[in-house]
């Protein structure tokens, strides 16, 4: 909803196209049966977003194409949400052959326990929305100025108090789903959803819905595997003996910036209450609205509920959240966290059973060479009676494999060599990096096709250094939105140009520090020739169990980023 004092004149043209769409219907069925094009309109691209749809076009071909005369090599991109990442083995196959009628026909895991498909032409579009739905998932606000996909902790089960958290964690994600019928009448023909319980079109988001995309996330120290003080709003649970007390509440955190421009930044969220587990979908909920009543409808840069929080504080965010609420919250109680990365290899959870934690560089599902990933995951999938889990790190869990059965997928995945992380180095296992190139149309240089050469090269200094086996948390993106979460990272690479970076140091492990930027616009002759010294230091030099990015700030390479509002201060000689 627009704010007191905003006038229409100064909104971004993003609120006239919302308030327009009739609840996010548009034009899109219109442009959907127009065969003349391979696109839609630019209103409907908005849309679209909405229903968990991005125009793209591989970006490859473009040259040759501008050169033939011909329009771009348009196609789709489907975000499918998984709460918490959890999908069955029927939802796997049914996805999987859906990656088969793509251009790229690959599944891609991304950083918020989704799956993407790429290059889905037009013609075929409603069609794989309706399979994916028929699958019991769906698209809808996997993006577009909603609340997203919700991320959970997806580490196996260690006792009851996971599951729980899992199941508030769906709670969530479902009461905060967009109730406009649009979805079920573009894509399902008109077919009824499940309702659930409120009136009106939009009771929550109105027609306008949010300034810009909202994340929630759940975390279970001491595992920080979902980097929750990254997102708007956390919950962080409070366990005794046990049992589940609760969660602390952190709001404001968001990694996207734009070069160049110093009032954009990266924010980790503030804890500011603690909250009973009855009491979670209320105070997201208000939560919610507080950003859409108060979030900057006038500026897309500035937009995200981090600069709400960090304009207007965290305790008028309390104040207004209590208000609404109507009761007072508790304060937040101590916890910790230990690292930020996923484990690998199998673990025994408390309902006896085992789950497979496996690595997939890239977050990319894909046959190479001998490496049979894809085909491998599809025939333990037709075997397989458990559920799969997809974490935030683009890893994969097979989750709630009993012990009668864990010989055979074992032996399956053997056969299809999928057990990568026996064998990768520690900043191999914890590398991040969104798509870029291709088919991101905001990539400015690589980041999924680049990041693994990068290791291979950084992995020769390891070596020798003695330091193969050291977890260094390595993130990479191709534009500053920090899809890869690269202001997290011990290492962390954003694209500025083809074949160029901003390189970062200094992040906390445990992912409760951003870290701050080294050198400006490198090479990767350049990246290497920087760390080389660096690593030599950090081998000789480092204190007992002492982390890369804390060394390198205690080693006077880079200051430490304690406030978002601050991560662009600070800087040493940043010039390559």
């Amino acid at each position: 909803m627009i704010s007191e004092g905003q006038s229409p004149k100064k909104l971004h043209k993003n609120e006239s196209i919302k308030s327009s769409s009739d609840f996010l219907r548009g034009t899109i069925l219109e442009g959907l049966s127009a065969s003349t094009s391979g696109s839609m309109s630019a209103d409907d691209q908005q849309l679209t977003k909405f229903h968990g749809i991005y125009q793209q076009d591989n970006r490859d071909f473009r040259a040759e194409r501008r050169r033939k005369k011909l329009d771009k090599a348009y196609t789709f991109m489907a975000r499918i949400c998984l709460p918490g990442g959890i999908c069955k083995p029927n939802q796997w196959l049914a996805v999987d052959n859906l990656s088969n009628y793509c251009e790229l026909k690959t599944l891609k895991i991304t950083t918020r326990q989704a799956f993407q498909l790429h290059g889905i032409l037009k013609s075929n579009l409603k069609n794989t929305i309706r399979t994916i739905n028929d699958a019991m998932l769906t698209t809808l606000a996997a993006c577009g100025d909603v609340n997203r996909n919700v991320m959970c902790n997806p580490n196996p089960l260690e006792s009851k108090v996971h599951k729980e958290v899992q199941e508030v964690a769906e709670a969530v994600d479902t009461y905060l789903k967009p109730r406009t019928s649009a979805y079920s009448e573009i894509w399902l023909d008109g077919e009824k959803v499940v309702s659930h319980g409120r009136e009106g079109p939009e009771p929550l988001y109105g027609s306008t819905y949010l300034p810009r995309k909202f994340k929630i996330a759940f975390a279970i120290p001491p595992h920080n595997d979902v980097d929750v003080l990254a997102h708007c709003l956390g919950f962080i649970a409070i366990i005794k003996d046990d049992k589940l007390l609760g969660f602390n509440i952190s709001v404001g955190g968001g990694l996207g910036m734009t070069h160049g421009n110093e009032k954009t930044f990266p924010r980790l969220a503030d804890i500011i209450a603690f909250c009973r587990p009855d009491q979670v979908i209320d105070v997201a909920e208000k939560i919610v609205a507080i950003q859409r009543d108060f979030g900057d409808r006038t500026s897309r840069a500035h937009a995200r509920f981090k600069y709400t929080v960090e304009d207007k504080g965290t305790e008028f965010i309390l104040k207004e959240l209590e208000s609404r609420l109507g009761f007072s919250l508790e304060s937040s109680k101590p916890y910790t966290f230990e690292s930020n990365g996923d484990r690998f290899g199998w673990v025994k959870d408390f309902e006896g059973n085992w789950n497979l934690g496996l690595f997939i560089e890239g977050g990319r599902v894909v046959d190479i060479d001998d490496r049979l990933l894809k085909t491998g995951l599809c025939e333990i999938a037709k075997v397989h009676k458990g559920d799969f889990r997809l974490t935030a790190n683009q890893n994969l869990i097979i989750g709630g494999v009993s012990s009668e059965d864990k010989e055979t997928i074992q032996s399956m995945v053997e056969k299809y060599k999928l057990d990568d992380y026996v064998k990768s180095s520690g900043i191999r296992k914890h590398q991040i990096a969104c798509v870029a190139l291709p088919t991101c149309g905001l990539a400015l240089a690589e980041s999924e096709r680049y990041l693994p050469n990068l290791v291979t090269d950084i992995e020769v200094l390891l070596e020798d250094l003695g330091l193969i086996e050291e977890p260094i948390v390595i993130r990479s993106t191709g534009c500053p939105n920090g899809c890869g979460r690269p202001y997290l990272g011990e290492i962390g690479l954003v694209g500025k140009v083809p074949g160029k970076y901003n390189l970062y140091l200094g992040a906390g492990f445990e992912g409760e520090r951003l870290n701050k930027l080294y050198k400006s616009s490198v090479t990767h002759e350049e990246i290497l020739e920087h760390l080389q010294p660096i690593l030599v230091n950090f081998a000789k030099n480092r204190k007992d169990k002492e982390h890369f990015g804390d060394f390198t700030i205690r080693a006077g390479y880079v200051n430490a980023t304690t406030a978002g509002h601050l991560f662009h201060a600070d800087l040493k000689d940043v010039k390559s």
